[in-house]
C-alpha cells in the first residue's frame, strides 16, 4: 500500500483522482491539498469528490503529512507548478504531474527539479492516448511524403489552454518521427486567403464546446486516400487512473524525467 497526496485536489481532475485513490487497492490518500484562499478548506475530500466521507480534509500546508506521503499528485494550475515542484524538492517527494499549458520557463522547472527527484510528466495520462502516440509515429513515417497532417482536437468549455497539451504532444511525436520542428512547421489558425496548403506544415483545429472530456484525431490526408487516428475519453477517470499507475511506477526511481512512454513500457530501451 503506497500514501499519495493530492495538490489540487478541489479541482474537475483532483476530484477524479480523489475518486481513482478510493478505488485502488494499491494507494492510501495521505493528504489532500488546495490553495490558501479556497473556500474548501477543512471540507472532507470524499465528500467532495462524491465518494463519501475519508477523513482526509482540505488543507492549505500538507507539510505535516509529508513523513507518510511516499509519491504527490500535482494536477493545479501553471501558475502553482514552480511552487509546487520547490515544494516536492524539499521533502524529496516524487511527483507526478499533470499540469498543462505550461511555458519554456516551467518547463525549465521541471527539468531542474527532475535532478533531485524523480518526476513523472505527461500531457496526458491516458494509456490509449499513449498507444496513440505510437500510432501516430507509424502513420507519419509510412506517410508523410505525401500525405497532409492535421491534429484535430475538442475539449469542455472550461478548458483554457489551447491547443491542448495532448494534441502538442500528438505533433511533436509525428514532427520528431519525421525529422521537423514543431515549432517552425505548426499552424493554429487559417483565417482569410492563406493560399495553397504548405505541404511541410502540421495544421492544429481547436474546439471548445459543452461538457466534452477530450477528443483528439490525427489526419493523414493523401491524393486518394486519408487515413485518421482517434482517441475519445467519455471520463476523466482514465486519466486519474493511468496518473496512479505512474505514481506506483516513479515512487522507486531515480532521479530524472519520465513520462507514460516510460511508465507503460512504450520505449525501445525498456
Amino acid at each position: 500500500m503506497s500514501n499519495i497526496a493530492i495538490l489540487g485536489a478541489n479541482g474537475r481532475m483532483g476530484r477524479v483522482l480523489v475518486d481513482a485513490v478510493a478505488q485502488s487497492s494499491d494507494v492510501k490518500l495521505s493528504a489532500a491539498g488546495v490553495k490558501a484562499t479556497s473556500s474548501f478548506i477543512g471540507a472532507d475530500s470524499g465528500e467532495l469528490a462524491g465518494i463519501g466521507k475519508n477523513g482526509v480534509l482540505l488543507c492549505a500546508d500538507i507539510s505535516t503529512y509529508m513523513e507518510q506521503t511516499e509519491v504527490l499528485i500535482d494536477f493545479t494550475l501553471p501558475a502553482a507548478l514552480t511552487e509546487n515542484l520547490a515544494f516536492c524538492v524539499a521533502h524529496n517527494k516524487p511527483v507526478v504531474v499533470g499540469t498543462t499549458g505550461i511555458n519554456a520557463k516551467q518547463r525549465l522547472a521541471l527539468k531542474s527539479a527532475s535532478e533531485h527527484i524523480p518526476i513523472v510528466f505527461a500531457a496526458n495520462y491516458s494509456v490509449g492516448v499513449n498507444l496513440m502516440l505510437n500510432l501516430v509515429k507509424q502513420a507519419a513515417k509510412a506517410m508523410a511524403d505525401t500525405a497532409d497532417i492535421e491534429i484535430l482536437e475538442t475539449h469542455h468549455r472550461f478548458k483554457k489552454d489551447a491547443p491542448s497539451g495532448t494534441a502538442i504532444a500528438i505533433g511533436e511525436a509525428i514532427a520528431d518521427e519525421i525529422g521537423r520542428d514543431l515549432s517552425e512547421c505548426a499552424v493554429y489558425g487559417r483565417e482569410g486567403d492563406t493560399g495553397e496548403r504548405d505541404h511541410n506544415t502540421i495544421g492544429f483545429a481547436t474546439v471548445r464546446a459543452g461538457d466534452v472530456v477530450g477528443e483528439h484525431t490525427a489526419l493523414f490526408a493523401d491524393i486518394g486516400e486519408q487515413l485518421e487516428i482517434t482517441h475519445k475519453a467519455s471520463s476523466r477517470l482514465t486519466f486519474a487512473k493511468g496518473a496512479v499507475k505512474a505514481a506506483l511506477w516513479v515512487k522507486d526511481k531515480p532521479c530524472g524525467l519520465y513520462d507514460m512512454q516510460d511508465v507503460l513500457g512504450f520505449r525501445p530501451n525498456n
